[in-house]
């Protein structure tokens, strides 16, 4: 199965894990999922550490989802501290398990590390991770794409171009960053099309569960949150349930608009829980 065979299907909901550190984490993940069943996800993506700290866990969670929940599985793979080698003999034992589709991304650089430089053989971005991929199997890749800019980009044209060269690289579908103004959505995607990109581009929509948290994510990758949510938020106070509801409100309107213009799916950075996704998509 490949990403293009999936969204030529017409709209569709797909989800993005982290492996869990333990294994009652993933029981309960599994039980989470399997709620999660109901919404017919194309296939659950599985994200991977920086400089590939998860590797283990991403992969052995990949199969256990594969086998247990026979879900397509799209598993995260970053060039950042591998080499060729590395990499061959990592994503063998995936494609030899069944598993073609990928999320091919540079990855993250520790913070405390300060010299940022690959690995002898190995590579700097993703379109060469990319290339190399496509040597080694016939993988369906997906990339990233960021709405409100990549925090490392100079400006948003220079991130455009080099989402351009990924596309020309070969990938089949661009999953975007999160964002939580619909606007910056539009805006981006105007910009990225008038490019020459006519792959299909799906939003990804975290739902807010805790104030404190969304805080974190959106000061890591930059999105930007609107006054009015942030404000409803605060007035939740230590209200974890009523931050959620928030949330849930908040992604029904976001989901409902991009559902209506047009996106060929939504993509929900779930964090591992079912509550939010079920009620989004119920209200849908």
């Amino acid at each position: 199965m490949k990403f293009t065979d999936l969204y030529s299907k017409g709209f569709q909901y797909s989800l993005e894990v982290f492996p869990p550190k333990t294994e009652k984490g993933i029981e309960n993940l599994i039980i989470q999922l399997k709620k999660l069943e109901q919404i017919n996800p194309a296939y659950v993506s599985v994200t991977y550490g920086a400089m590939g700290t998860t590797r283990d866990m991403t992969k052995e969670l990949a199969f256990k989802l594969y086998d247990e929940i026979q879900a397509y599985t799209a598993f995260h793979f970053t060039c950042v501290g591998s080499s060729r080698h590395a990499i061959k003999e990592y994503v063998d034992l995936l494609y030899d398990k069944g598993i073609n589709l990928v999320l091919a991304l540079r990855g993250d650089w520790p913070n405390e590390q300060v010299e940022q430089h690959p690995m002898q053989d190995g590579f700097s971005y993703a379109n060469e991770l990319m290339a190399y991929l496509k040597e080694l199997h016939n993988f369906s890749i997906a990339v990233a794409g960021y709405p409100e800019k990549h925090p490392e980009a100079c400006s948003m044209e220079e991130d455009i171009d080099y989402l351009k060269r990924k596309v020309d690289t070969g990938a089949e579908v661009i999953l975007t960053q999160l964002f939580y103004n619909n606007d910056y959505y539009y805006d981006w995607l105007e910009k990225v099309r008038k490019a020459g990109v006519s792959i299909p581009i799906v939003p990804g929509i975290m739902p807010i569960m805790k104030l404190s948290q969304v805080q974190r994510i959106t000061n890591m990758c930059g999105a930007k949150m609107p006054q009015t949510l942030l404000e409803q938020l605060e007035q939740c106070g230590d209200d974890e349930d009523a931050m959620r509801d928030v949330g849930v409100t908040h992604a029904i309107t976001q989901c409902q608009d991009l559902k209506k213009q047009g996106v060929p799916g939504i993509h929900f950075y779930c964090l591992n829980k079912a509550y939010s996704v079920l009620k989004i998509v119920e209200a849908m």
